[in-house]
């Protein structure tokens, strides 16, 4: 799931941006023909909230710093993040008139939102190029010409996605990076690297401040904070005066199954009739679900027949649409089989649901529901995924249904009911992150309901309902979530309480990457620094096979940090002359493992 979502995010990031840039473009020139009357009442124009104490408070702390000062900005959904990033920008472009500022942001379809606020908020101060984005979706000339604007200076504030982290800003005096607990944040491929920790090393080189947001801060961030050695700031209230959070209701599947209740396949009797409800109010309603195409299991009851990447040790996944199977980790893609190729039964079916079948049951619960769907598979088109988010916007859907493209930063004013469905799986997950990710993808998801004051509700589908991850997210209580993960953590011996490496290898077979990993094993032998190191035996990953390659890691800790990193120092010259394999990287602070 952890790659699949990498690659969901980077298929959709890709798509968002032709229609933004138009756009922009449109409203400059408008401004542009305009811009006497412009100059004269932007200042009308512009309506700024007025900040809570709370607010007030985490502004004034920012502002106040000198130096290398890093702040945790702990807010729940709704409670205002962004307005303090733009009242602390504020401050600093008036103190400072020639500085620079970087604002990160997860994925490429939360910029549009952030760049039109900004250029909002900016519009009487800044010149049109003085706020440029960068992100991978960016055609090669405009992200060229971005690029050098942050270089030379013009551009003062530079809004982008985790490459943006490595943009030349020869004046830099600050840096926002917003949902740092995202793991979109972390490069999985190349080079790789941490945008977010990136970040604070570089306001530690340049001396300025750092601002961590996030409504779900990373453990490791939440125990910076708890050492003292980062400032935490919190937002305990919604910023909309009369929004408060949304009420969490679990439904009991097995509950629900036991009572005999109808269902609507996936879709609970509950849930239902909420929307129903909702539509009658003239509401919007979201369903999310992190699993696109239409089925993630194509089978055979007869003998047991299972659809599988002929390239991957993985399953291909049904698009019905489509007409299609289609393997999500390398793109293999074949016609969906009249019958079973291996004893020709034709009564082949779908198990399990993605987003796909997820809409077409909206259609036949709710038929009077207008639904979209939004996830990599409708927003492949350039400017499409903005597009389609326009309409939710403007209220020409009832349902949306999606995958965690919709899960987070988005502001959707009339949405009052979210549905999550099929979240169990990742209680049983070998990643110990995996608890941590849940918690915070539910608690993001929830936030999209009731943030223009209209009471908001959340339900949850589960067959755990008393698990405690659920009871946590019911209160909203990410600090006794937090709290407890980190006490499992230390106890296990695990991340932030060590400190981790992870070296994976890819051969033509299995055995040359547990080879490979087995000699670079042997050779710490040699490194001093190493004896302070503790080393597993080298495995193979969950999806051992992609592309026809094979694929084995080999996992180093260490409760300090010195020790490890002179060990890899040490290391890196060693592996180089090993031989056998056809690549092998060396990840500090992995996420997947």
């Amino acid at each position: 799931n952890d790659e699949t979502n990498d690659e969901t995010n980077d298929e959709t990031n890709d798509e968002t941006n032709d229609e933004t840039n138009d756009e922009t473009n449109d409203e400059t020139n408008d401004e542009t023909n305009d811009e006497t009357n412009d100059e004269t009442n932007s200042a009308d124009v512009v309506q700024v909230p007025t900040l809570s104490d709370e607010q007030t408070a985490a502004v004034e702390a920012i502002v106040a710093a000198r130096g290398f000062a890093p702040f945790l900005l702990y807010g729940v959904t709704g409670s205002g993040k962004t307005e303090v990033y733009l009242r602390a920008l504020a401050s600093l472009l008036e103190r400072e008139p020639d500085a620079q500022a970087l604002v990160l942001v997860p994925e490429i379809n939360l910029t549009p939102q952030f760049e039109a606020a900004f250029r909002t908020r900016f519009a009487a101060t800044l010149a049109d190029d003085a706020i440029v984005t960068l992100h991978s979706g960016l055609a090669e000339g405009e992200r060229a010409r971005n690029w050098l604007a942050a270089h030379v200076g013009r551009a003062r504030i530079v809004l982008g996605t985790r490459l943006a982290v490595l943009a030349s800003l020869p004046r830099l005096a600050m840096l926002v990076v917003d949902e740092e607990h995202d793991p979109a944040y972390k490069q999985q491929e190349g080079l790789r690297y941490s945008a977010r920790d990136l970040a604070v090393w570089r306001a530690k080189q340049l001396d300025v401040p750092v601002v961590l947001g996030s409504a779900t801060p990373s453990l490791e961030s939440w125990w910076q904070a708890e050492q003292g050695r980062y400032t935490r700031l919190t937002l305990s209230r919604r910023a909309v005066a009369d929004a408060v959070l949304p009420a969490i209701r679990l439904i009991d599947l097995e509950d629900e199954r036991r009572r005999g209740r109808a269902s609507f396949e996936g879709l609970s009797g509950p849930l239902v009739a909420a929307m129903k409800a909702r539509l009658e109010r003239g509401e919007q309603s979201l369903v999310f679900l992190n699993r696109r195409g239409y089925a993630p299991v194509l089978s055979c009851d007869a003998c047991g027949w299972v659809a599988g990447c002929p390239r991957c040790s993985a399953y291909v996944v049904l698009h019905k649409p489509e007409r299609a199977l289609r393997c999500h980790h390398c793109g293999w893609e074949s016609r969906i089989p009249r019958s079973c190729p291996d004893c020709g039964n034709v009564d082949i079916a779908p198990m399990g649901r993605g987003t796909q079948r997820i809409e077409e049951a909206l259609a036949s619960a709710v038929p009077d529901a207008r639904v979209l769907r939004i996830d990599a598979d409708s927003t492949r088109r350039k400017g499409s995924a903005q597009a389609l988010f326009s309409d939710v916007h403007a209220g020409d859907v009832d349902i949306l249904v999606g995958t965690q493209m919709i899960a987070k930063g988005h502001d959707f004013q009339r949405v009052s009911l979210v549905g999550v469905l099929n979240a169990d799986n990742a209680l049983f997950s070998h990643d110990f992150r995996a608890s941590e990710r849940l918690f915070a993808q539910l608690m993001q998801v929830s936030g999209r309901a009731g943030r223009s004051g209209l009471p908001g509700e959340v339900m949850v589908q589960t067959r755990y309902p008393r698990h405690a991850l659920y009871h946590a997210l019911a209160r909203h209580d990410y600090v006794g979530f937090a709290n407890a993960q980190l006490a499992e953590r230390r106890d296990a011996h695990l991340p932030p309480f060590v400190y981790q490496a992870l070296l994976r290898a890819e051969g033509r077979t299995l055995e040359a990457a547990l080879a490979f990993l087995g000699e670079a094993a042997q050779a710490l032998a040699a490194i001093p620094a190493a004896e302070r190191v503790t080393v597993y035996d080298a495995v193979p990953l969950t999806i051992v096979k992609v592309m026809n390659v094979h694929r084995a890691q080999l996992l180093v800790e260490s409760q300090s940090r010195a020790a490890l990193q002179a060990t890899l120092r040490a290391w890196q010259p060693m592996l180089r002359t090993l031989r056998g394999v056809l690549r092998w990287n060396l990840e500090v602070d992995p996420l997947d493992i």
